[in-house]
């Protein structure tokens, strides 16, 4: 446990420093205790003998002095370890997760970075210090105890050299469970927090359902679930706990016993009987803290495997001698294959189709063709599993992933804008804007439009996750983004879909302007006839692989998917309702005027 905490930190000096006073108080603990038998020999005789007793004294007196300015430095040094523990996982996972691949952070990963980042890596630095330190102290002061307990009777010291072992071998099981369990209860948890979190979301749906206060028969079943695997753990840690306290009790009657009978036949004096009777006590209190402390500790185990799991996870492979990106920025995907971790069958099945620098690419094809998987590969979100991505003349593989970026700006449906201002939110992709160059991109994207009618202008907040715009002036930003960025790349995920008509008129002549400049080149997952028509090549997907590819204008009198695609938007577009309205009846049964 210990050894795992220390691999995780970076800077583990501060907490071995701890450590280190804690072990020291707690052997001297043992050895103040150590003191006690001359003491009293010398003490407890018919005349007693102070000059006997007066060295022991001494010594006893020195060591609680330095066992008080112990306890004085390790003190803060407990609350700096504590806290220094927590930023420096936080801090390690953090920059971790910066280096793992785009394509990792899926709904699942993002809950466990952020429980790692804050439940976890908080508790493990409380945990190290609270428990920590005391599970040490309960390990070493009874072992010295042993070994003082053998300067006076050597049969007493066997018995309970004996005991430890025993008691260690109970702990170990109870431990197992305790670990076991607080597992368990710790998946219930995170389900009842997904749970809580989607009645948050979903409150309009479920109070138009009339269960806005009794919540979702999901939501119940978690809660239910938690209360029966916290009873059920309950009852499978009662019996290996109560293991250990009865093999505890056991060892210190024992010994209590030999203590007894040893003087009761004389083979002890009085004041060795008491020295023994009192270091037989001093054994079992804090041997029987451990039983208290082991689900603490545990737990902080657990934290720690889960802090390492996402720790192990492996960043993209970095080339040591990255390629430098030249000036073109044609891209061309070369014999692609590629299979998400974890599933069987491929996602793209040997594509390859090249986008000319400065054109205009559009990607079509049914749900789970691949669209999406070709945009994501391009930005390196994963690599692939077969062919090559390529940048003018550069494999992305050899390229820094930075550098790679900073030629890709992506437009996505899903906009998510930081609860800061739209002015901070934009200066995302330009931190060194000046302000001519920020209202140039917002005009660029209709965004002083909106700018235009918010109350703080520029210094308008916008809300966590953008909340306080609709989705169409989210939009807006994020292509005011792309503006500001002058990446050579973009990637655009139709961002006119679902909008109103006012948004997605703004958006998609945003897009376009986009798209228009030679100095550019777009890849467009696209729908609509208007964005398929303008762009230079259309490449059909269907089922990972290329099934078309060519202009709109060839393509539409081709029967494949283009042509059907373009085929049923003209019917939509040529759809009227015809025919005259039916009479309703009113509340006279005369039709309604």
């Amino acid at each position: 446990m210990i050894r795992h905490l220390h691999a995780l930190l970076p800077q583990p000096r501060l907490t071995m420093r701890l450590g280190a006073l804690t072990a020291l108080q707690a052997i001297l603990q043992g050895l103040l205790l150590g003191t006690l038998a001359p003491i009293l020999t010398a003490l407890l005789r018919d005349r007693p003998d102070f000059a006997a007793a007066r060295p022991w004294l001494l010594a006893a007196g020195a060591g609680l002095v330095l066992h008080g300015v112990l306890t004085v430095v390790a003190t803060p040094i407990g609350f700096t370890a504590a806290s220094e523990v927590s930023e420096q996982l936080r801090d390690r996972v953090l920059r971790h997760a910066m280096a793992l691949p785009s394509g990792w952070f899926t709904a699942r990963n993002k809950a466990r970075l952020a429980r790692a980042l804050t439940a976890d890596a908080g508790n493990i630095g409380q945990l190290a210090v609270s428990t920590g330190g005391p599970a040490l102290t309960a390990v070493l002061t009874p072992a010295t105890i042993v070994l003082v307990t053998a300067t006076v009777d050597w049969r007493v010291a066997v018995l309970l050299a004996t005991t430890m072992p025993v008691a260690f071998l109970a702990l170990k099981r109870a431990g197992r469970i305790s670990s076991e369990v607080e597992t368990e209860l710790e998946n219930a948890a995170t389900d009842i927090a997904g749970r809580a979190i989607e009645v948050g979301q979903a409150q309009p749906v479920l109070r138009a359902a009339g269960v806005g206060r009794s919540g979702t028969p999901l939501m119940r079943r978690a809660l239910a679930a938690h209360r029966e695997v916290y009873r059920r753990g309950l009852r499978r840690a009662v019996l290996p706990d109560l293991l250990y306290t009865a093999v505890v009790l056991a060892g210190f009657l024992a010994a209590l016993a030999l203590s007894t009978g040893l003087f009761l036949t004389g083979r002890i004096d009085p004041p060795e009987a008491i020295a023994l009777l009192v270091l037989t006590v001093r054994f079992l209190e804090p041997l029987s803290n451990l039983i208290e402390l082991i689900g603490a500790l545990h737990a902080m185990d657990n934290a720690i495997a889960r802090v390492q799991g996402i720790l192990s996870a492996a960043p993209l492979p970095a080339p040591a001698r990255p390629v430098r990106l030249g000036p073109a920025h044609d891209i061309t995907f070369t014999d692609v294959t590629f299979t998400y971790p974890g599933a069987r069958t491929p996602a793209l099945t040997e594509v390859s189709f090249t986008c000319p620098a400065g054109s205009t690419t559009a990607l079509i094809g049914p749900s789970g063709s691949g669209k999406t998987t070709v945009t994501h590969l391009l930005a390196r979100f994963f690599d692939v599993t077969g062919g090559e991505v390529r940048i003018g003349d550069a494999d992305i593989r050899d390229c820094d992933p930075g550098r790679l970026l900073e030629r890709i700006t992506m437009i996505f449906q899903d906009v998510y804008l930081f609860d800061d201002t739209i002015e901070a939110n934009l200066r995302l992709a330009h931190p060194d804007a000046t302000a001519r160059e920020l209202a140039e991109a917002a005009a660029a994207a209709r965004l002083d439009e909106v700018i235009g009618q918010l109350p703080d202008g520029w210094n308008s907040r916008v809300g966590e996750g953008g909340s306080r715009l609709s989705g169409g002036e989210r939009q807006r930003v994020s292509i005011a983004r792309a503006f500001l960025k002058k990446s050579p790349i973009v990637v655009i995920d139709e961002a006119a879909s679902a909008l109103d008509p006012e948004n997605e008129r703004a958006v998609s002549d945003a897009v376009r302007r986009i798209a228009e400049d030679p100095d550019r080149t777009v890849i467009v997952i696209a729908h609509r006839p208007a964005t398929l028509e303008a762009a230079d090549r259309v490449i059909a997907l269907d089922r990972g692989r290329v099934v078309q590819n060519d202009t709109p204008g060839r393509l539409r009198h081709v029967d494949g998917l283009y042509a059907r695609l373009h085929g049923r938007y003209r019917a939509a577009g040529a759809w009227r309702i015809t025919g005259d309205r039916p009479p309703r009846a009113g509340a006279e049964g005369e039709p309604w005027g």
